[in-house]
């Protein structure tokens, strides 16, 4: 199953223009089967969602699964998910993040034909003890969460390593992550995205997808990676 990570920044460019079919037109690219998006809404009013639905399952032939409790509206707190398939198994939880400004995350378990999986989508704040905090928040939510194989993924806004990073907390439970820059797309430096994977092994194949269009289309590039329900660690967790 392919994954991926994507902050569409509003559907706004590297050019300054706002074209949400350029972003249909990048996922159509990626090919995943689940995709979690970043920055979905307009950020003041009805929060609407920015995004064609039907145009996104005509170019990438993936379906919404809308977070937002706002008529229109697409996220919480601009995190959304797509998905190839209609899920057999769809159970939603949604919490608030800690932090100076409004974040959440969603935690999602489904069913997409290849067996039970959750996973977490969240955008980090932009100050690092809010992202400390908030790395925090979802690490105790695995005391609350029955066991299942699980992926984190989403724009963490992170770029340090060693024992400044805020996603340290994260390492006893999905280990060592790769640093591969996805921020700005022009000229990708930091390492803002991220796709983690529990138990250890799930999540395969990191990837940042780099082409023309998705260096126009967002100020971020997708990150993308491979994830093995089937292997050892994952068939453990399912009982098998």
């Amino acid at each position: 199953m392919k994954v991926a990570s994507y902050n569409i920044h509003k559907c706004r460019g590297t050019d300054g223009k706002v074209e949400p079919g350029r972003i249909a037109a990048v996922l159509g690219e990626i090919g995943a089967d689940l995709v979690a998006l970043q920055e979905v809404d307009h950020r003041f009013g009805k929060r609407l969602g920015l995004l064609d639905p039907e145009v996104v399952k005509q170019q990438a032939g993936l379906h919404l699964l809308a977070q937002s409790d706002a008529p229109g509206g697409h996220g919480w707190h601009g995190n959304a998910l797509l998905v190839r398939r209609e899920p057999s198994v769809y159970r939603r939880q949604r919490i608030r993040l800690p932090g100076v400004e409004p974040r959440g995350a969603i935690i999602v378990e489904l069913d997409l034909g290849e067996g039970p999986f959750r996973v977490i989508a969240a955008h980090f704040g932009l100050l690092r003890r809010s992202r400390v905090s908030q790395a925090d928040t979802l690490v105790a939510a695995f005391g609350w969460l029955k066991p299942m194989p699980t992926i984190l993924l989403g724009d963490l806004n992170e770029w340090r390593r060693g024992r400044r990073s805020s996603l340290n907390a994260f390492e006893p439970l999905f280990g060592e992550h790769p640093h591969l820059p996805s921020f700005p797309s022009r000229r990708p430096i930091f390492p803002l995205d991220r796709i983690l994977g529990w138990p250890r092994g799930l999540v395969q194949a990191l990837a940042v997808h780099d082409t023309p269009l998705a260096r126009k289309a967002s100020d971020h590039l997708p990150l993308t990676a491979e994830v093995d329900l089937a292997h050892p660690g994952a068939l453990l967790r399912h009982g098998g």
